[in-house]
């Protein structure tokens, strides 16, 4: 594999690192199965894309793309919260309703930016390739949100969002707004979806209308992957680990691709995605079996 697949790999696994965040919190934090990741993350691209396109500077076209996800997001938990639909079936609702959405905002399937500037050519140094820039200024990106995560969740509003996750009854016992909660961590979800949809859209030179299949997949890929590799409760090393989880995950995906011994294509990738997701599930029985056969040797 060479030095580029390999600096591209880290650069859409860093990308990808800003979904499995979001996944993160409404999956685990929350406990909430939400699929409008599938529609937010496209959501970002096609609203970054389209600003962009009409003449609007990157940065706001992205902060603007990262509020549009923000409010997809607040929009399932509303139907959830305040509809008492089933919260698998709001986010289901909202995802489906995002298709027609972006094909709103796009005006049509695809919005290319081969032409347009972006986030990475702005901030790219000159001297520098682009293809090392881009992964760089994606690690500072990604870090800064893992941190004000971190903090965040150490807040009175984060906690409560945690106990909200944990036990719902418990948290509405202690005067915890559940409702408010469900919001909040819904919208800071899809918001970061759409931050790394946005973000993909400019890497990758143009936003389509089926950039996010498979991307809650994906997210949830990254998860499981990282929470096997660094199994732990502390929040502070469960935001770390499913970053891992995603770049681990995208090198998995490069490393198959691009190994010729082993005869897969791009049509492959989704049957790759469901191998690692069920190694990464397997890892933590085996080492539960073993410690148990261990104990029953003494």
């Amino acid at each position: 594999m060479s030095i580029y697949s390999l600096w591209g790999a880290l650069e859409i696994g860093l990308i990808f690192g800003l979904v499995a965040l979001g996944v993160f919190i409404s999956f685990r934090v929350l406990r909430f199965p939400d699929l409008t990741v599938d529609g937010s993350f496209p959501l970002g691209g096609a609203v970054a894309a389209t600003l962009i396109s009409a003449g609007l500077d990157p940065f706001t076209s992205t902060l603007a793309a990262t509020f549009a996800g923000a409010f997809a997001g607040m929009i399932t938990g509303w139907l959830n919260v305040r509809l008492k639909i089933m919260d698998l079936l709001a986010s289901i609702l909202m995802m489906i309703a995002l298709y027609s959405i972006n094909l709103r905002i796009m005006g049509r399937p695809n919005v290319p930016l081969i032409t347009e500037p972006t986030v990475f050519t702005i901030l790219q140094p000159e001297g520098i390739s682009d293809y090392i820039v881009r992964p760089l200024l994606l690690l500072v990106l990604v870090i800064v949100i893992k941190l004000g995560l971190d903090w965040y969740f150490a807040t009175k509003a984060g906690l409560a969002m945690r106990a909200t996750g944990s036990n719902p009854r418990m948290a509405r016992s202690q005067g915890v707004a559940t409702g408010n909660r469900v919001l909040a961590g819904m919208g800071i979800s899809n918001a970061l979806c759409a931050l790394a949809g946005a973000l993909f859209a400019q890497s990758q030179g143009g936003a389509d209308i089926s950039m996010g299949i498979g991307t809650i997949v994906i997210g949830l890929a990254a998860v499981i992957v990282g929470e096997s590799i660094m199994p732990s409760r502390r929040m502070v090393v469960l935001t770390l680990a499913v970053i891992v989880g995603a770049i681990l995950y995208r090198f998995f995906i490069a490393l198959a691709l691009n190994a010729d011994f082993i005869g897969l294509k791009a049509q492959d990738l989704n049957l790759v995605t469901a191998v690692l997701v069920t190694i990464a599930l397997v890892i933590p029985l085996l080492k539960q079996r073993l410690r148990g056969k261990k104990k029953g040797g003494y």
